[in-house]
């Protein structure tokens, strides 16, 4: 009987050795095969867009992330005359500092805080390569490492600390002041809580071939990446129905308007296999601190479920704000007055001077 037990056992770890096997020679070949590449997809910008130049009202800074730049904006309000209160803020995903943060910050200098707004690895004006590459690990880095350069500042009072989040930085803030108990408060605006939730959301368009065509490209770009070479791209928004991180229409219309022309519409592959791993909501149990959550009811791009969980779970710590509107639609115009008049309303709560 055991040695029927034991041929049966090493028959099926015969198998699963050759399962891995092939499947390891089936990445050696997507790595090296020529010619697999997504198609590029330029932006459409809008006539007459308007240039957005840079304001006086700030200067730019620099902090390292193990001998890598971070580069970064500072904003000091008028009155320094004592350290006050910072919000550090860091965009959601393939975001830069030049996309829709210095209205935000602007306006939170304007009401008396200093303002931290930094690229991540290997985006905008900071260092690091492959360019382009979202890594959670990196990026979760990078805002710790914010966190400490502006508590070293003197102009900063560093008990009075609050971290802004948009998109999937709203994950990146909440899982930040987990790890970070002196975190004073946090705004998590249209957040990015639960990747396995968010993967399992419909999207206008998807096919099965284009789902098994990104897949392909992710697997592609990480095993080039463990064998040294170049990565793989795709273009990080893409009209609906194509290969793209962010393959929708909506997504795309934004990223045309709001990008500038020198914004480079692709993104190492590899994150479509990373995100849905990713679950910042497994975290909000650490966090001790008041948190903002603004939730657009009709976003199709954020399980607001998670939401609502991560606000039940902190009880009287979350204030919990709700807009009629889209994803994208919170960044701009009346939408924008709205949540921002929200957001300075719960930094004068809590970090007011």
């Amino acid at each position: 009987m055991m040695k029927t037990i034991m041929k049966i056992a090493k028959r099926i770890l015969v198998g699963i050795g050759i399962l891995i096997g092939v499947f390891a020679l089936y990445l050696f070949v997507l790595a090296i095969i020529p010619g697999f590449s997504a198609p590029q997809q330029l932006m459409e910008r809008p006539t007459g867009q308007p240039e957005t130049g840079p304001s006086a009202l700030k200067k730019d800074v620099s902090f390292d992330v193990k001998g890598t730049p971070i580069s970064a904006w500072l904003y000091l309000p008028d009155d320094i005359s004592a350290p006050v209160p910072v919000v550090v803020m860091g965009n959601g995903a393939a975001g830069t500092k030049d996309i829709v943060m210095e209205p935000y910050a602007l306006r939170f200098r304007e009401a008396g805080f200093a303002v931290l707004v930094f690229d991540y690895r290997y985006w905008g004006e900071s260092g690091g390569e492959p360019r382009q590459l979202m890594w959670i690990p990196d990026q979760l880095e990078d805002y710790a490492a914010a966190v400490d350069y502006v508590r070293s500042l003197k102009e900063v009072d560093p008990t009075r600390v609050s971290l802004w989040g948009t998109s999937f930085s709203g994950g990146h803030v909440l899982t930040t002041a987990a790890e970070d108990r002196q975190i004073a408060c946090v705004i998590a605006q249209v957040p990015f809580l639960d990747g396995m939730a968010a993967m399992e959301m419909p999207h206008e368009g998807d096919t099965t071939s284009t789902s098994t065509l990104t897949l392909m490209h992710a697997q592609r770009d990480l095993a080039r990446s463990w064998l040294g070479l170049s990565p793989n791209t795709i273009p990080i928004v893409g009209k609906t129905g194509t290969i793209a991180m962010m393959a929708d229409t909506e997504a795309y219309d934004f990223f045309s308007k709001h990008t500038p022309e020198n914004y480079v519409n692709e993104t190492p592959a590899r994150i479509m296999i990373r995100a849905d791993k990713y679950r910042p909501i497994l975290k909000v149990q650490d966090v001790n601190c008041p948190v903002l959550f603004q939730i657009a009811d009709n976003d199709k791009f954020v399980p607001n479920s998670a939401v609502e969980e991560a606000a039940n779970i902190l009880g009287d710590n979350a204030e919990v704000k709700h807009y009629p509107i889209g994803h994208f639609d919170i960044y701009t115009g009346e939408n924008f007055e709205e949540s921002v008049g929200d957001q300075l309303d719960f930094l004068q709560t809590c970090i007011g001077q």
